[in-house]
This record gives structure tokens, sequence and C-alpha cells, in this order.
């Protein structure tokens, strides 16, 4: 098989979708593999890494396109792709369908095979490829929380750790999977007085038993969220369902009751986001005001650390990219249930339930 990997075109988006070590080993397996110039520059990786690894740099995306069965990104297709795309061709990437419609229907319209990374499931519910990329966002959220709480980027002027006499902001993170745990264990590890609801209590029992002591979890419900919000310095949105829009946890009318200059962080904002007021933002301008907080909802946060992010996501992508490379996508997603689950177009169609819940299709 012909395996492209493309240049992220993303506003900011630095991560590529394969490192050198990951095309070696599609070489090692027979396959051919098509890198754009200085598609890994921004994760550190340079194109002669890539050649010595055994692939083909090319100059230009249309090359890619053109001559190659599966194509890799990180993000989803931007506009500029849409007409590159030709039937039968395999998409392999996050592409976040439940919240947008224009990049479905150019999916449709091209006849392609899109497989996207967040809806691959296992059979215990656990998403192998957003899982790394949670982790990074999860522990990112705090640290550009932190940092947006700082009086000269809008925030109230709280240091999140305190300071011996000086209490530590409070920190609220709405959410107890992947992204909340890795965000309360850094609040946490920095001294914040913390909350993390869920609606799941077996997961609290589970969290019970490994957070430290400043980390105290609540059952969520829309009371225990709307006391929480009212006392938090620092909010995390860290809500998840499965290739689904997010719920609007947190209406504006909510946000009007926190506190002047406190800051709320929108991870889920790829599926559309848990707070109302949000709209996707980029790392160049990564927030705005509503009601007199500070909102940042930036929809690629990991590729502000994409050297590490680059590593994290080829180490979970390529099992998988390998298996429909040897053995062509059908077969590998007739022998792997969890990489059946992230099939979401195929020669026309939305076959993922959830997007077409969430489109109204």
């Amino acid at each position: 098989m012909i395996v492209g990997i493309l240049k992220e075109i993303k506003p900011a988006e630095q991560r590529v979708s394969m490192t050198p070590a990951g095309v070696h080993q599609m070489v090692l397996n027979g396959h051919q593999v098509l890198v754009e110039k200085e598609a890994g520059l921004g994760s550190g990786f340079a194109d002669t890494a890539y050649q010595e690894a055994g692939a083909k740099v090319v100059a230009t995306p249309e090359e890619i396109y053109t001559r190659s069965d599966m194509i890799m990104h990180v993000k989803e297709i931007m506009p500029s792709e849409y007409a590159l795309l030709r039937k039968g061709q395999i998409v392999f990437t996050y592409l976040h369908l439940a919240a947008d419609m224009e990049q479905t229907q150019a999916l449709q319209a091209s006849k392609c095979v899109a497989i996207a990374y967040e809806t691959v499931q296992t059979s215990d519910g656990k998403l192998p490829l957003l899982e790394p990329m949670s982790e990074v966002a999860g522990r990112m959220s705090i640290l550009e929380g932190a940092r947006f709480l700082e009086m000269p980027q809008g925030g109230s002027g709280m240091l999140l750790s305190g300071v011996p006499g000086v209490a530590p902001a409070k920190v609220l993170i709405i959410g107890g999977g992947t992204v909340g745990t890795n965000a309360a264990k850094v609040a946490c590890g920095m001294g914040a007085d913390v909350t993390l609801l869920d609606t799941n209590l077996e997961r609290l029992r589970y969290l019970s038993d490994i957070m430290p002591a400043n980390c105290k979890l609540i059952m969520s419900n829309p009371y225990s969220l709307l006391e929480a919000l009212k006392e938090a310095d620092l909010v995390i949105g860290a809500v998840l369902i499965a290739g689904a829009k997010t719920p609007k946890l947190v209406t504006q009318k909510m946000i009007a009751q926190m506190k002047k200059g406190s800051v709320m962080v929108d991870v889920a904002i790829d599926q559309g986001g848990c707070f109302e007021t949000s709209h996707p933002t980029t790392h160049q301008d990564p927030v705005f005001m509503t009601e007199g907080v500070v909102q940042y909802c930036v929809a690629n946060m990991p590729g502000a650390v994409a050297h590490t992010s680059t590593l994290a996501l080829t180490n979970a992508t390529l099992p998988y990219a390998l298996a429909i490379a040897n053995k062509g996508w059908k077969q590998a997603l007739k022998d792997d249930r969890a990489l059946a689950r992230g099939l979401n177009v195929l020669d026309g169609e939305i076959v993922f339930g959830p997007v077409k819940e969430a489109l109204g299709i």
C-alpha cells in the first residue's frame, strides 16, 4: 500500500501523523510511504530523517493525494483539500464530524473511506487513539488556565498554587475521564484546591483511591455544578461522549454568576464544546471574554507541544495504520471491532450513528 503523510495546514498545528520510526516500520512491512516536504519539521523531524527511514519526500499535497491509497493527517481535512479526495481512498485521522457538517458533506461527496481516530473504541469503552491526546490536553488545560489567570492575560490575578499564608486557586473540573483525570493530577500537584465532578459513581470511587487529599470528588448534578462554578477560579470542561456532540452543561446564565476574571478552558471544543458560549479559537488568538470570564477554546491544544504529542500519537495509531496497510481496510475492520467503530463515512454514506444524530441526518 502507498501511505501518504501530509503536512498539517490547520493554523498553528505543528504535529505530524507519523514519526520516522513509524515510517521505518511501514517500510519493513513492504509499504511505500510518501511524506510531504517539511511535514515533520514542527515536531522536530527533518525531511532527511524520513528519507533515511525509507520514505520518499514529495513537494505537494496534490501528489500525496493523487498517489496514496491511504492518507494520514492529525487534524481534520481542511476545505482546500476537499477536492483532492477521491473515491475509495482511505482517510485516517481525527475527524470530529459531529460538529462539522461541511467536512462531513465533503467526505460524503468524495466517496472516500473515512476512519476517525476519535471513534476507534475497544469493547470496554476505551478510546485508544484519543487517549494520548486527551492526556496531553488535560495536562495542558491547567497550565494554560494558570497562565490566563494572570492579570496581563485578562484574569483575576490568582496564582494557582497560592503561597504560604495565601489560599490557592479553586479549580473545578467537569468530567472524570482521561482529560479530567490528567487535569486533576497537574492541578493537585501544583497545590490548587481541586473539585472534580462526574456522574459515574464507580468512576468517582476509583478516583478517590488514586487522587491526593486536595482533590474533592463530587457527584455532578445541576445544583452541585452551579454551586461549584460560583466558587471556581479556573474551570476545565472535560466532558466527552464518544463521537457525538458534547452537551452544553454550562449556560451563559451560569457563567454570569461566576467570579469576574475567572478562567474557563473548554477541552471539549472539538466536539462542539460543553459551555454554551464556546466557539473554537486558535493558539494565535486563544481567548475571548464572556460575562467578565476568560474563555479558552483552542481546538488543537496538543499542537502547541508538537514533539511530545507526535511521539505519543504515533505510539497509539501506528499498530492500527499497519493493520489497514497490511490487510486492506475491509479485512482490518473485520478483524478488529475497535477499529471498525472508527469507520464514519463510507461510499457517500455516514455509517457512524452518533454523527448522524448530531448532524440531524
